[in-house]
């Protein structure tokens, strides 16, 4: 045995960045967002975002010692699920529900295909689409009342939307009425939504971290959007309006789904140019399920069915090995 080989493709060294700090950063860089969507919904956005990664951490602890397998409770991944299935839910959903998302992202889609790194499909955005497709109702839910004489209280209860009484409507449900919106509050956040999604200044301040700590990359974010623009440009039936064409970047959970979980190690190709293969596609996906399909969504829906194609994408894009040619069949 000691005169074989094991031969494998380069590079032969080793990073020493750890999952825990990858996990960390991810976490640290989402910081932003979550008190942003506080700030904008509430006391009760904290205690929906404490409930789901609350609920993720247990299930994997719970599930690892029935297995009688080892646990890493320190590697954050699940605390990671958790807290963005937490950004991706509305703040009125009932804690009940944060909890059944938070047990089929770590149950279903993790732990069951062989825990971290294994799992086939982002968990928290398998969790957000399954709670969507059974609970649609609440899953579209995003109506805020307005209070006719605000107290502190009701901006600590639920968050500086509800003083000024911010329409129920999302900005793309604007745009697919044919309404104009408001991009520096769409830029900012002050707007309806999920949690997490909201702020685009707030993501973009997350994934400049992200970039700095050379985390992510920022081929898949900007092939993504950039893809997805000129989709929109093409077929949004609005010409060139920058208002329509921004409306659509900014809003619908689009950054945070470019920056924050197209980008996921596991379930994204590895080489540049499936990268950039994947997100094209990501971004004409969105832009059939918004724009062509009946949904004001599609950001979710995009990256789960991109996700399935990643082993084919990393298949067809795998660098060949240094000089050797293509066999061409002789006839």
């Amino acid at each position: 045995m000691s005169d074989l080989y094991n031969v494998s493709a380069a590079p032969h060294t080793r990073s020493p960045i750890k999952t825990n700090s990858i996990m960390q950063d991810v976490i640290i860089a989402l910081i932003p967002a979550s008190l942003f969507g506080i700030f904008n919904f509430g006391l009760r956005a904290l205690l929906v975002i404490l409930v789901t990664v609350l609920s993720c951490v247990v299930t994997e602890h719970v599930y690892c010692k029935l297995m009688k397998i080892k646990s890493n409770p320190w590697d954050y991944s699940d605390v990671l699920t958790g807290l963005l299935l937490a950004l991706n839910l509305p703040v009125g959903i009932p804690y009940w529900m944060a909890i059944l998302g938070g047990i089929f992202a770590i149950l279903i889609v993790k732990m069951l295909f062989g825990g971290l790194g294994q799992n086939f499909m982002n968990p928290a955005l398998a969790a957000r689409v399954f709670l969507f497709i059974s609970f649609p109702g609440r899953m579209a839910s995003f109506l805020l009342d307005k209070v006719s004489s605000p107290a502190v209280t009701d901006f600590l209860r639920d968050g500086a939307l509800v003083l000024d009484g911010v329409s129920g409507a999302t900005p793309l449900g604007q745009l697919k009425a044919g309404e104009t919106v408001d991009l520096l509050k769409m830029f900012v956040g002050h707007i309806g939504g999920t949690i997490g999604e909201t702020s685009a200044l707030a993501l973009l301040i997350g994934a400049a971290y992200l970039f700095y700590r050379k985390v992510i990359t920022p081929i898949i974010p900007f092939s993504y959007i950039l893809s997805f623009a000129v989709f929109a440009l093409l077929f949004g039936g609005h010409g060139f309006d920058m208002n329509y064409l921004l409306g659509q970047v900014l809003g619908g959970g689009l950054i945070l789904g470019a920056f924050f979980m197209a980008t996921d190690y596991v379930t994204s190709p590895i080489t540049p140019k499936g990268q950039i293969i994947f997100g094209v596609f990501l971004g004409i996906m969105t832009g059939v399920f918004r724009i062509i399909g009946s949904s004001v969504e599609g950001v979710s829906f995009a990256i789960l069915l991109g996700n399935l194609l990643v082993p084919l994408i990393d298949m067809f894009t795998r660098p060949r090995a240094f000089g050797k040619e293509r066999v061409k069949d002789v006839k």
